[in-house]
Formats: structure tokens, sequence, C-alpha cells
């Protein structure tokens, strides 16, 4: 079983189409370089280029998160994905189904108007330089991406861990530079004493 999944959600339009029987939700997952508050420990924002290693994979549409509630996948082409300049574009042709016909009853109503996604970060980098630190997802691994009627972020916990295990690697990575700076003045010293020593022979 997976762990360390986080759910991250956007709240916007989301299109329906009705063409030859076929009915299609559009919409955007994730929009690129937006700042969004997590919890109240930091802010996040998605940068370009970080669903195009993961949307070739066998990726699931599903409600609310639930992974008994499935309403597309790629591998079957009824889910289909693509990263635009704006982010991460979503397209489920929905199933004649109780799910799907409840789904497209409730965007047609406008009562269900957000979409998320389910996601691992394999790529980020954070900025401390601010008042509130500043996590940029660079790449992720998608698991799966969902209709949502209450969008929240979610598992600030898992994001926390990250920018503990990020602080880390900085405190270890200082530490690394002055060990290495202190090993360079010493060898600069014992250097200096030669020279000195050298002075002194020849006088």
């Amino acid at each position: 079983m997976t762990t360390n999944i986080e759910k991250r959600s956007y709240v916007g339009a989301v299109e329906h189409r009705a063409d030859d029987g076929k009915r299609t939700l559009i919409g955007y997952a994730a929009k690129f370089e937006r700042l969004a508050m997590i919890g109240s420990y930091f802010q996040e924002k998605i940068a370009p280029g970080a669903f195009s290693s993961a949307i070739g994979g066998d990726i699931r549409a599903l409600v609310d998160h639930d992974p008994g509630r499935v309403v597309g996948r790629t591998r079957s082409g009824t889910l289909r994905l693509s990263e635009d300049g704006t982010g991460l574009r979503v397209e489920i042709d929905l199933p004649n189904t109780s799910d799907g016909n409840d789904l497209w009853e409730l965007v047609s109503r406008q009562d269900i108007s957000g979409m998320s996604f389910g996601f691992r970060v394999t790529k980020e980098l954070w900025d401390e330089t601010g008042d509130v630190p500043v996590r940029t997802i660079q790449a992720v691994e998608l698991f799966e991406v969902s209709a949502v009627a209450w969008p929240a972020y979610e598992d600030t916990t898992i994001g926390l861990r990250s920018l503990q295990a990020s602080r880390a690697d900085g405190d270890c990575a200082n530490r690394n530079a002055a060990a290495a700076r202190r090993r360079i003045s010493e060898r600069e010293a014992r250097q200096e004493q030669k020279i000195r020593g050298i002075r002194q022979d020849a006088s």
C-alpha cells in the first residue's frame, strides 16, 4: 500500500460537455505558480513541468478521493491528462453508473466545482528566506485525480516532515562546509609554517 500520499485541491470552473452521448468533465486539478497556504505552517506552489513524467502512468479518476468510486482511468482512455501552460488539465468521460450520473448532475448544478489530485512529491525545493517557508513542488508521482465537494489542503504533516528533512539536510551541508573550511585553513597554516621554516633555514 502506498504511503505518504498528499492531496491538494483547486477550486475553479469544472466544464461539462455532452457530445454524441458522451459526457465529459473538463477542468484543472492544479494550476502552476499559485501560492497556497498549507495549514498555518508553510506556503506551497507547483512548478511548471511537475507532472510531465507522471501523467503517463496508470491514473484513476475518483469521486472525493474514494478508491471505490472510479469514474475514469488513463489506461482505458476514459481519463485524459495533459500539462499545459496553466497546469494539470483533466478530461473525464463519465460512465453510465450511479457515481457517473450523480457526478454529472452535481457538476451541472454547480454543487461540485472543485478538482483535486493525490500525489507523492519526488522533487522539491524549500525557501526559508521569508517569514513563512515556501515549498516549490518540482516533480510528483501521481496516483489519482478527483472531483471533490469539499476542496481542502490535506496531509500537512507530510509537508512538515519534508520541511524538517530539508532543514536537517541543510544543517548537514552547513556542517560539511564548515569542516571543509577548517581543513583548508589547517592546510594553509601548515603550508605557511613550512614557508617560514624554509626562510629561517635560508637566513
